[in-house]
């Protein structure tokens, strides 16, 4: 069974920076495009970001040119670089794929930006 274990969150300014790490239980990431999402407090989760696994991202509108999201196939692990962090990106966050499985859903981290 896969498990996919986020970690990195935490209280941060507005304008500052955090990196999120996705640890996988096995080999996804070099087969399987991964994404991170995110969701506020009453609101649907929200796709962020995804990586294929020759290492083509994208975005969404809301965090281009603020976050970044990379992957170490060696390690199973995904990252997502947030800087420029703003209140409304206060959300837990997950990984998945992409598009997402339901059974691999994980518990999230929790970044909450404010001053």
């Amino acid at each position: 069974q896969v498990q996919l274990v986020e970690s990195g969150g935490g209280l941060v300014q507005p304008g500052g920076s955090l990196r999120l790490s996705c640890a996988a239980s096995r080999s996804l990431i070099s087969i399987f495009t991964m994404g991170w999402y995110r969701q506020a407090p009453g609101k649907q989760r929200e796709w962020v970001a995804a990586i294929t696994s020759g290492g083509s991202a994208n975005y969404a509108d809301s965090v281009k040119g603020r976050f970044t999201i990379s992957s170490d196939n060696a390690k199973n692990t995904v990252y997502l670089q947030m800087s420029s962090l703003k209140p409304e990106d206060t959300a837990v966050y997950y990984c998945n794929t992409h598009p997402a499985a339901g059974a691999y859903w994980g518990q999230g981290t929790q970044v909450t930006v404010s001053s």
